[in-house]
């Protein structure tokens, strides 16, 4: 079994460093490859390292780029880290059982926990989706404790362990997002085709934030807001879609009203395609 870990990096920042030598200090890896997403990271020269430069086409494109080269290289298994994470002694071992054990388990995440906060405070335990259609981290800002292994709905694309096989089966990360939800299409597309997912806490990663994003509200907010609507409307029911755009609108009547328009225009005019997409998949099942 080979196991390929990706790291995704976009911008200047003292958290890849960080992120790399905890990766290198816990050993056993196959192949790290950091996919260098229009930035200009510097990483150690090993034999064992290997770095991929491209321009910035959002996330879902770097991974699928690191995603590729692991399966040229015979991975089985693929993580994918953003460069904002931190991983402890040990956290792979878990992951790969968890897909070892049932092969319909196409992806297993972390317990995420935020970085140097005391007392300890869990990030993520999985991703579920609201009624609206909005992606929300499962024991976001709770106490840190003892929980079980769970099946999920969804995952976060920032610490995940993928079955190669699931991510050739689903068709990868859907780039056309950019940033934000292709993480939670690609679960919804996996689960129509029968896959299962598991966050397995005993595999812990901790969270530093991202430097990008935080620079950006008003691109963030904007990217957001656009991708839960084109979520909803080519993977939620009928319902979801409805409340989905109920809430866009209900947004306009809130600052910064210029980016929650924009937003919405750009999401309903990506309804025609997405839910054509969704109706294709119908018919073919």
């Amino acid at each position: 079994m080979i196991i390929g870990v990706v790291v995704t990096h976009a911008s200047p920042s003292t958290q890849l460093a960080r992120c790399l030598g905890a990766l290198l200090d816990d050993g056993g890896l196959d192949r790290l490859l950091i996919v260098d997403n229009g930035g200009s990271a510097v990483v150690p020269e090993r034999d064992d390292v290997e770095i991929i430069r491209t321009e910035n086409r959002g996330f879902g494109a770097a991974a699928n780029d690191g995603v590729d080269r692991a399966g040229e290289l015979g991975a089985d298994m693929i993580a994918l880290l953003n460069d904002d994470v931190v991983v402890r002694p040990g956290w792979l071992d878990p992951l790969a059982s968890a897909l070892v054990c049932d092969h319909r388990v196409g992806a297993a995440q972390p317990k995420l926990l935020f970085a140097d906060r005391e007392p300890p405070t869990i990030n993520s335990l999985g991703v579920a989706i609201d009624e609206f259609g909005a992606g929300h981290d499962i024991g976001f800002g709770e106490p840190d404790r003892e929980v079980d292994a769970a099946d999920i709905v969804a995952f976060t694309g920032g610490a995940v362990l993928f079955r190669r096989s699931f991510l050739d089966d689903c068709g990868g990360f859907d780039e056309r997002y950019f940033l934000y939800y292709e993480d939670v299409d690609l679960a919804a597309r996996g689960r129509r085709l029968g896959w299962r997912y598991r966050c397995e806490p005993t595999s812990v990663v901790e969270h530093l934030g991202s430097a990008t994003t935080s620079a950006q509200p008003e691109r963030t907010r904007y990217l957001q807001e656009r991708n839960r609507l084109w979520c909803a409307f080519r993977n939620g029911d009928r319902r979801t879609i409805i409340r989905a755009k109920w809430l866009s609108v209900r947004r306009l009547r809130h600052d910064p009203k210029g980016v929650h328009a924009k937003a919405m225009v750009a999401g309903f005019a990506g309804a025609p395609v997405r839910l054509w997409e969704r109706s294709r998949w119908s018919r073919s099942r």
